[in-house]
């Protein structure tokens, strides 16, 4: 690792919140630098918690989030990150939301970092490069991270294969959509919370979810709540029912299958990752052209061409292994 990155990262698990944020900016460039950060950090196994908040746009989880933020930290002694993924912006490819901004009645507290983060595009919004920084705030000492997401396609997957409890908002209105998101919401949240709890519709929206949830086993089955986090009502119960689904897995265990398995997804995006570049690469070489062309003349199978293309790429992969 560079002397200047190893200075950071030993500045950053002191507690150096400058030096936390600029790792963060170095692991969401990625390239060889963000890879050397990552091969350094420490992190000591059941050291913190990992809460994913995600739900439509609109649904109001980022004043949800503030909210629960205010009663976290009501409790005495804890700290809590937050990385808000952001839709990214096409020109900066920079965070467009300005959580920071919007979080600004928590952004004094010591006991609070607060990160926007952009999704670049990543399908479901969650970028690698957030997985990376909550990685990062696990070797640094933070106990409690939330992860909130922009909510938009395969997003609930991507959430619950990194965080430990999954958190999924609703507006009242929702129900007409419960059988369409039914196998995708079903599966990965572990508390639903119906926001914006003071407009109409809201009974008619728990009764048709409760419905979709019933054919779980009770003790599978997600709690629903209920809050009007503009008014601060609900986020009390919230932070009470994340407390209680931390403990309910733990004690049977299932947080450990859990944290397994987001290892598992997440090496397996890495390596995709890692893939994709040498593949993109590989692309922009002569090689690829030479059979494009060949295939477009009926000289070359394009499956043969495609055996060649691999062999080519397990080659140059082994070259730079031993380089």
């Amino acid at each position: 690792m560079p002397e200047a990155l190893a200075r950071q990262l030993e500045q950053a698990v002191a507690g150096d919140r400058g030096a936390l944020a600029r790792l963060i900016s170095v692991l969401e460039r990625g390239g060889s630098e963000a890879a050397s950060v990552e091969g350094c950090l420490k992190v000591r196994p059941g050291s913190s918690y990992t809460v994913g908040i995600t739900g439509a746009p609109g649904a109001g989880k980022s004043t949800l989030v503030s909210t629960l933020l205010g009663e976290i930290l009501a409790e005495p002694g804890q700290q809590v990150a937050l990385l808000a993924v952001d839709p990214s912006s096409p020109l900066s490819r920079g965070a467009l939301l300005g959580d920071r901004v919007r979080m600004q009645s928590h952004t004094a507290s010591p006991d609070v970092f607060i990160r926007s983060m952009a999704s670049r595009g990543h399908l479901g919004g969650l970028a690698m490069a957030t997985r990376s920084a909550r990685r990062l705030l696990e070797a640094c000492g933070w106990p409690l991270t939330l992860i909130e997401t922009v909510g938009v396609g395969q997003v609930e997957l991507d959430v619950a294969s990194a965080t430990d409890t999954v958190v999924v908002v609703l507006n009242p209105g929702w129900g007409d959509e419960v059988q369409a998101n039914k196998a995708g919401l079903m599966e990965v949240a572990d508390i639903f919370v119906i926001n914006k709890a003071d407009k109409a519709g809201l009974e008619s929206t728990r009764r048709d979810l409760e419905g979709a949830l019933a054919s779980l086993p009770p003790e599978r089955r997600p709690r629903v709540l209920e809050t009007v986090a503009t008014e601060g009502k609900g986020a009390a119960a919230l932070w009470q029912a994340i407390k209680d689904h931390r403990a309910a897995i733990t004690a049977s265990g299932e947080l450990k299958q859990r944290r397994l398995a987001q290892v598992r997804s997440e090496l397996k995006g890495m390596v995709d990752a890692v893939l994709a570049d040498r593949v993109q690469r590989l692309f922009a070489g002569e090689e690829v052209e030479a059979r494009i062309l060949a295939i477009a003349e009926g000289k070359l199978d394009i499956a043969e061409a495609g055996e060649e293309m691999l062999a080519l790429l397990y080659d140059r992969a082994a070259q730079e292994t031993t380089i």
